[in-house]
């Protein structure tokens, strides 16, 4: 029996079902956006005639990319079916004999994403989105936590940690990956990532796998070498951009890029970097978020030490190009790990802020955070520079006048307190145990023989006698006056003669120091046996105001020489200073597309007066895609609140978080948020 072509004469895409099955719908309903593996739904109209099941034929065929291929899983040809074959395209009728036809369609789970073009027999030609599916078991980047999708895939806002290991901040970021044009803006990225230049059919095909499209995005959220969104800036001058703090979200970063031919914006760094990677991967489906490592490590040689030098008076002095970082943030992707032993599916650490050069590109990852922890340095990719930020050992030496150098014993460990934000609430979720050890364990001792770790492998723990660490006041706020203290303790029998150095400087988060915000060198401290003694360093804010970068971190270094056996201690501690809270009041009842007024006020806890007020707000689905702006006429004395009242209108139902950065000429960049639960 000769089966008769469908004749169409149009077709309804039914994006507004289509997207909201997808769980799409937030990103609009103006175009097709469908995920991988799960039918969707087109309805046929036809010309003539009607369709009959087993005597009416049509043929598909589906295209991504400028050189489709059968071969590569780029192109597929493909008729009617009696059902859905989930493993490969297929499309099956639903509707009964008519006029018009409904007709289910699905992608494998295991199809290219991006742009696709859908031809419908000789007369129609459909253009929709693909994304990952983490709702689909057979897709590799599915999740199977309904809870922790929500939070990892669908979440528009989030909380990054920043500050330092004994002070965190959690900072709120709106990722916005559902505002309009930033999907459009995601897949500009990956048009525009180099491979994809250099051969655009291998690079469509490459899309299938999301380890390959983590490693394209973590070279291109950066711009060292291409066409990336961001270039980084560590000193203090912005000139031609933007402080790095100025940012409250993605979508402003992202929209700049995409509108402005594809030049970076200026400026990131690295929660910077980290934030905008998470964004633009939920926005394709795949499961992200963002964390944090305190006491991060730069180990630039791959020998797992970071050798730092200091001065006689305990300063740093920059001979090495090892750093330790108060924090470094990064994004871990969920998928399987196919080309890996098994065991090494789930989180995988990516890290888009450029450092190091991998495979001859500035990125770093994917690589299983379970290769990190068992110290597989062999697995793929960049596993031992990940391995050394979160293990690497420390060693301090003096740097004498005469140019001799001497080892010192200084207490110092890196991957501290791995943090992320908590699925469903906005505490904070401490991973550590994903990437190390308990230390001291036998897992621990075995994780570093695999990763041939010989300096922790070796090292005895010493018990010198002589102690030396440093204390904080309860409360060290912007604007005030506080103590530090030196705390020694003599735990040998004998007594001792020492000299105390105590000195404290500014310092960005990335370990760069600053200037002198306070110093104390005691020649004759007596110690009888057993004694502890706390020695005060008074911090002024008239000393320290200047000096502060924006991070508001100090750095204090205590640096005891014991005269007797000339051996020297060193103790270091980086405290951040408190920012006044913003406080956010919500009036009237929030509701979807009624107008919504929000009074938001800080108090200027400074000695001297504020000009030039001015608060940001932005929040996905709330404020448009935009970002308010409300600037103070009146300087702000002493004690005094700065206070703007602000109007916006939510557009869908749901939590949402309401990002404010306030800026002035004395305190810069201060961030607050607060939780808006919006009714329908």
């Amino acid at each position: 029996m000769t089966r008769l072509a469908l004749e169409i004469a149009r077709w309804d895409l039914e994006c507004e079902f289509n997207n909201t099955d997808h769980r799409t719908e937030l990103n609009g309903v103006e175009q097709l956006i469908v995920r991988r593996g799960q039918p969707f739904t087109i309805n046929l109209h036809l010309r003539s005639g009607e369709y009959q099941p087993g005597g009416s034929a049509l043929n598909l065929t589906v295209e991504t990319g400028p050189q489709p291929s059968d071969q590569y899983g780029t192109r597929a040809s493909f008729g009617l079916t009696d059902q859905i074959d989930t493993s490969r395209w297929s499309a099956a009728v639903t509707s009964p004999p008519g006029y018009m036809v409904s007709l289910s369609i699905c992608s494998p789970p295991d199809a290219p994403i991006g742009r696709w073009r859908l031809t419908l027999g000789q007369g129609g030609l459909v253009e929709f989105v693909l994304l990952y599916n983490p709702w689909c078991t057979g897709d590799v980047v599915y999740m199977d936590s309904e809870e922790k999708l929500t939070e990892y895939v669908l979440a528009q806002d989030g909380i990054i940690f920043r500050g330092s290991w004994k002070y965190l901040i959690p900072t709120p970021w709106n990722f916005g990956q559902f505002e309009d044009g930033i999907l459009e803006a995601c897949l500009r990225i990956l048009e525009m990532n180099p491979k994809c230049l250099r051969n655009p059919g291998k690079d469509a095909s490459g899309r299938k796998n999301p380890i390959y499209v983590s490693r394209v995005l973590s070279a291109m959220v950066n711009c060292n070498d291409d066409k990336g969104v961001l270039l980084g800036r560590w000193t203090d001058d912005y000139d031609g951009g933007v402080s790095p703090l100025s940012w409250k979200g993605s979508v402003e970063i992202l929209r700049n890029w995409d509108t402005n031919a594809c030049q970076p914006v200026r400026f990131g760094q690295c929660w910077v970097f980290a934030a905008v990677a998470c964004s633009v991967s939920r926005a394709l489906g795949i499961p992200c978020r963002v964390v944090t490592n305190y006491n991060s490590a730069h180990d630039t040689n791959s020998n797992l030490v970071i050798e730092r030098y200091v001065d006689e008076n305990g300063q740093l002095v920059q001979k090495s190009r090892d750093m330790i970082w108060n924090y470094h943030c990064w994004v871990e992707n969920w998928m399987t790990r196919p080309d890996l032993k098994p065991g090494f599916d789930g989180w995988q650490a990516m890290d888009p802020t450029p450092q190091e050069k991998s495979e001859g590109v500035y990125c770093c990852g994917p690589i299983p955070l379970k290769a990190i922890k068992e110290g597989e340095l062999t697995y793929k990719y960049d596993a031992p520079f990940v391995f050394a930020e979160v293990n690497a050992d420390v060693h301090t030496f003096m740097k004498h006048k005469d140019g001799t150098t001497k080892k010192i014993i200084s207490s110092v460990q890196v991957g501290l307190k791995i943090s992320t934000k908590s699925v469903g609430s906005d505490r904070r979720e401490d991973i550590t145990h994903l990437y190390k050890y308990p230390e001291g364990s036998d897992e621990e001792r075995e994780a570093f023989t695999k990763a041939n770790h010989q300096n922790k492998l070796l090292q005895q723990q010493e018990n010198a006698g002589l102690l030396i660490a440093i204390k904080v006041s309860a409360e060290m706020r912007k604007g005030c006056d506080f103590d530090v203290f030196a705390v020694v303790t003599n735990n040998t029998p004998n007594g001792k003669k020492c000299r105390l150095v105590f000195g404290s400087r500014a310092v960005s988060y990335n370990g760069i120091l600053g200037e002198n915000c306070g110093f104390k060198d005691l020649l004759n401290v007596a110690l009888a046996p057993g004694e502890e003694k706390r020695v005060p360093l008074r911090m002024n804010y008239s000393k320290y105001a200047e000096n502060l970068t924006e991070d508001n971190l100090i750095r204090l270094a205590a640096l005891l020489l014991d005269y007797g056996t000339r051996e020297a201690y060193l103790a270091v501690r980086n405290v951040v200073l408190e920012n006044p809270e913003i406080k956010v009041r919500i009036l009237g009842e929030p509701k979807e597309n009624r107008k919504l007024a929000a009074e938001i006020t800080l108090q200027n806890p400074l000695p001297v007066p504020l000009q030039n007020c001015c608060f940001t707000v932005e929040g996905s689905n709330l404020t448009g895609g935009q970002i308010i702006t409300e600037k103070l006429n009146s300087t702000v004395e002493p004690g005094q609140d700065a206070k703007v009242k602000i109007y916006f209108t939510p557009t869908h139902s749901g939590q949402r978080k309401l990002v404010v950065d306030f800026d002035s000429n004395k305190l810069c960049h201060v961030k607050g948020y607060r939780n808006v639960i919006i009714g329908k």
